[in-house]
């Protein structure tokens, strides 16, 4: 949330699953080291201080496919690699 600007100076767009599903658990769990409850304290925090902005929750991981290949900027995770062209991969485990 503290970066607002790709370095090609195109705007961040954080995309993540609710709160409550699986994938999004194990990714803050397992990646980031944290559990949801503390993920959203830290981002209702920055939105309250004026500081950042908050991800945009989608439903599914279908709608987080479809959003990350047609936002630019657009950053997320899925449970596997996609196979489409648009979406640039990073594997993180």
């Amino acid at each position: 949330m503290r970066l607002q600007y790709w370095p090609n100076k195109r705007p961040v767009t954080v995309f993540v699953l609710p709160d409550d599903h699986q994938l999004h658990i194990d990714f803050a769990k397992t990646i980031l080291g944290l559990f949801p409850y503390q993920l959203r304290r830290v981002w209702d925090r920055q939105v309250f201080s004026g500081t950042g902005q908050a991800p945009i929750t989608v439903a599914n991981e279908d709608e987080m496919l479809r959003r990350l290949s047609t936002t630019p900027g657009a950053i997320g995770y899925l449970e596997r690699p996609p196979l489409d062209a648009r979406i640039q991969t990073i594997r993180v485990r």
